[in-house]
């Protein structure tokens, strides 16, 4: 931020639901809520921790960044989550500040800590100070300079993935620096870059705040980030760089007058969180342009282990990688006896480096387990080519045993995928007393059509051995997602079995 508001003091860095700040005056109200938040909370070093329970607001970005600036330790609060969740959340993590827009005040218990308001209501209660008015109070003021090493907390986020209970995940002031310089560099962002932030800034889309404005670019906050408001932004907005997870780019591209659309100014629409079929990767190239990207990455590694640009995409060849190790990660394959395997062998993706967590949180045998001799253990099955390039299988805890064989959900979800009928699908094991395990699929129909199980089942076949067809498939609305918007396998077998 402050790279970028030595350059471009004048030009606009936020613009939200409440108009438009220059990168001059977010310095100062930056500076001012830090030393604000240090006067309320008297916390120093890892104990100094920021919870924030908002949703894309000019307030949620201004404590974000007033957190970092403050030599504190964010803690995102995704108001999506359930009460029960965050309130676990809060309990692992014991926050010394909470900041909450109004709406959200109901989504968790209350906690004897200082509660900052961010977006207020009309009718807020004056109990709580809000971030404006302590912007306003602590104008003209700079925080206290708090010394920080690469190893100290930087960042407390849950990782949940599609599996398991959310685990809390210690990022440090390295990684935060990695992933902005890695993201920075790959991407190569300018000053004329104008980012919507549309999707959670809990999750992935925080990870371009930094980027962006060491660049001097421009954010853009959605709180309401339905797909008919985010084309409107992109159009209107003259977005050039846009973050989605695949739902959010189905739910654009399913808008109805879409195609009738221009996008000239877009460059960067990223996916991440989940793979993108074939298909759905070629529509989107077609109704958006030549601009579809990706990136891998985890909390416990975040965002920037592998990615591929644009131009790489077009790319037959490409279209099912997720793309090359970044400058701030070395990805390897690895085998059972921790060996590391050669190019085109399946095994398990592991990553070195800045990027790699500290940690969970007061999880050490966890941690343990998950970093090994330097190697962050992703869970990620896959492989890497001959040029470079990684590819995903699917989860090492869901690989599906049948009969003996061990199959890849995603090999099978890609081949369903690709049958006109089927909108979306996710594929998991059911115990069995023939098979061990037996091949089952959730399927989301296209609008408007009807198709035969046995037909389904069949396309499989056809393109893949006949194991690893699905022994049965269930027709359904949704599929359980996690907060983040990623299926989750899990609750979609269970969904499948409670029905």
């Amino acid at each position: 931020m402050q790279r970028g508001a030595s350059r471009y003091p004048n030009a606009v860095a936020v613009v939200g639901p409440g108009g438009s700040i220059r990168y001059g005056e977010l310095v100062a109200a930056v500076d001012a809520l830090a030393t604000a938040f240090q006067a309320l909370d008297s916390q120093r070093g890892d104990a100094a921790r920021v919870g924030i329970c908002a949703r894309n607001t000019v307030e949620h970005l201004l404590a974000l960044l007033a957190t970092y600036a403050a030599g504190k330790v964010w803690v995102p609060l995704n108001p999506r989550n359930g009460r029960t969740e965050l309130d676990a959340m809060i309990a692992a993590t014991k926050p010394s500040l909470i900041v909450a827009d109004a709406s959200c005040l109901d989504r968790f218990s209350p906690i004897d800590v200082p509660v900052v308001l961010g977006k207020t209501l009309p009718y807020s209660a004056d109990d709580h100070p809000t971030v404006w008015s302590l912007v306003a109070r602590y104008r003209g003021r700079r925080p206290s300079a708090v010394p920080r090493r690469d190893d100290d907390m930087q960042i407390i986020k849950f990782s949940g993935g599609s599996t398991g209970i959310p685990k809390p995940v210690v990022q440090s002031v390295r990684v935060l620096d990695a992933q902005a310089r890695g993201l920075l560099e790959f991407f190569e962002f300018d000053s004329s870059d104008v980012n919507l932030i549309a999707a959670p800034l809990t999750h992935g889309t925080s990870c371009f705040v930094l980027p962006i404005l060491a660049a001097g670019g421009r954010h853009v906050l959605l709180e309401d980030p339905k797909a008919p408001i985010v084309v409107e932004a992109l159009i209107e907005q003259n977005v050039t760089t846009l973050y989605a997870p695949p739902t959010l780019i189905y739910a654009l591209l399913a808008q109805p007058d879409i195609t009738t659309h221009s996008f000239p100014h877009l460059r960067h629409l990223i996916y991440s969180a989940a793979p993108m079929s074939a298909d759905r990767i070629r529509e989107a190239q077609r109704v958006f342009g030549p601009v579809i990207e990706t990136a891998y990455g985890q909390v416990e590694a975040p965002q920037i282990v592998t990615a591929m640009r644009a131009s790489e995409l077009l790319h037959d060849e490409n279209v099912a990688s997720i793309g090359r190790a970044s400058s701030v990660a070395r990805v390897e394959i690895m085998g059972e006896s921790g060996r590391l395997l050669p190019h085109g062998e399946v095994g398990e993706i592991v990553v070195k480096g800045p990027l790699v967590m500290n940690g969970y949180l007061d999880q050490t045998a966890l941690t343990a387990e998950t970093i090994r001799n330097g190697w962050l253990h992703t869970g990620d099955l896959g492989y890497i080519d001959e040029r470079g390039y990684v590819f995903i299988r699917g989860r090492l805890r869901e690989v599906i045993n049948t009969g003996g064989f061990k199959v890849f959900p995603g090999d099978v979800e890609a081949v369903l995928a690709r049958h006109p009928a089927v909108a979306e699908c996710s594929v998991f094991g059911v115990e069995d007393p023939k098979w061990g395990e037996a091949i089952h699929a959730a399927v989301i129909l296209a609008p408007g059509v009807l198709v035969d199980v046995n037909e389904l089942i069949a396309f499989v076949k056809e393109e893949l051995d006949s194991v690893k067809a699905p022994k049965a498939i269930h027709f359904v609305s949704e599929l359980p997602r996690n907060p983040a918007g990623k299926v989750s396998r899990v609750a979609v077998a269970e969904s499948v079995k409670g029905g």
